[in-house]
């Protein structure tokens, strides 16, 4: 018989209502959405949501580490170093970006020949990238002298590399959302966190704001605006749910502080975190109404969407806030009264809405303030 433990999930899941915006566009530059229980619903895709959280300014303050650099060129962060270490002269760089090429092409082989553009975002975090470009120029006149742009240093150079960084994602981002690169497995990491795309707990549909801008130096006899423009928007009441596999985290990170400090910025900064889409034109910045995290050790995860799969109906004299606190309480309860034998190690829900009712099964779980909220949670991960 199987000896492996339950793993430990810690989830979050939040109701967030936004006024009138286009947070997330779509290839036509209307805001994203979906069908969802046979209605139309407005929608965030996960990944604007994890750019949101990860470049949020308590993630890396909470953490007190780095986040990792996506980007295509690091050709040009290695062309750079070796101009700023003298290795080079700034106006003849063109033989060294051939080389850099060369060496890239270790972890992307489809990458630009001409400009020394990858083909995808390669994700390092600021360690690894220091450890390549340092090596890179440390090892600048072995890699020239040897044979045509480098080739038996290059590949000497990237095993080195690869045996110091390999496995090693000590970028809080890197570790929770994973990375992939086909070219150099040894990099890849398995993403420790999970986040479902941000749908409204009701039907929506799309409206659409003609806008003018007002040419300001006509003539007398001279009419009409300088420009004329349209923009789609929504206003929507979001159910967003994210789990992080908590070993998982640790595995990735290989420092079991530094993967709690990950939990709790992560659950801190996924509260305020908003995509910034549009957010000049409509200044969406509306705070969470719920929150509910959760510490689970019996190796379940529940999205609790489904509480929506009926869109909440706004009431005569209130909105949409209110009953979908209701709806998902009372799917947490029905979930918990089915699975009796559920381990939830900690459990924590904030609540501002301002039209509350009494929750029916979350209701002494509520804490007043963001710290007492948190502190479940960290007890929770920390006892395993």
């Amino acid at each position: 018989m199987s000896t492996q433990p339950y793993k430990t999930f810690v989830e979050l899941h939040l109701i967030q209502n936004f006024s009138p915006a286009n947070l997330n566009r779509d290839d036509t530059g209307s805001p994203k959405d979906c069908e969802f229980g046979g209605y139309r619903r407005a929608r965030i895709s996960s990944q604007a949501l994890k750019r949101a959280i990860r470049n949020h300014p308590r993630f890396a303050k909470m953490t007190g580490a780095d986040n990792g650099t996506r980007s295509k060129w690091l050709t040009r962060q290695i062309v750079k170093a070796l101009v700023l270490s003298k290795k080079i002269e700034e106006n003849s760089t063109e033989n060294a970006q051939k080389i850099a090429i060369e060496f890239i092409k270790r972890y992307d082989k489809k990458i630009d020949d001409k400009t020394g553009q990858t083909s995808i975002l390669i994700f390092f975090s600021k360690d690894e990238e220091k450890e390549i470009i340092d090596t890179f120029v440390g090892n600048w006149e072995d890699i020239l002298a040897n044979n045509k742009n480098g080739q038996n240093a290059l590949d000497a150079l990237a095993k080195t590399i690869t045996k110091k960084t390999a496995q090693r994602a000590n970028a809080p981002d890197i570790a929770l959302f994973g990375r992939m690169l086909a070219g150099k497995v040894e990099f890849n990491n398995d993403a420790a966190c999970q986040v479902s795309h941000a749908i409204s707990t009701h039907r929506i549909t799309m409206e659409m704001d003609y806008y003018t801008a007002v040419e300001e130096l006509l003539r007398e006899e001279e009419a009409g605006a300088g420009m004329v423009g349209f923009t789609g928007f929504n206003s929507a009441c979001f159910y967003r749910y994210c789990r992080i596999d908590l070993k998982l985290l640790r595995d990735n990170l290989g420092d079991d502080d530094l993967a709690h400090r990950t939990v709790i910025a992560f659950l801190r900064s996924a509260i305020d975190a908003i995509p910034t889409g549009k957010q000049n034109a409509f200044a969406a910045q509306n705070p969470t109404s719920f929150a509910l995290a959760v510490v689970r050790r019996d190796g379940m995860c529940w999205n609790l969407a489904n509480a929506f799969e009926t869109p909440v109906q706004a009431k005569k004299g209130d909105g949409y806030i209110s009953e979908s606190i209701h709806k998902l309480d009372a799917l947490w309860g029905a979930l918990t009264g089915f699975y009796d034998d559920a381990d939830v190690a900690a459990l924590s829900a904030y609540n501002a809405d301002l039209n509350p009712t009494q929750l029916t099964h979350l209701e002494s779980a509520k804490h007043a303030t963001v710290s007492e909220w948190l502190e479940p949670i960290k007890q929770a991960i920390a006892e395993g």
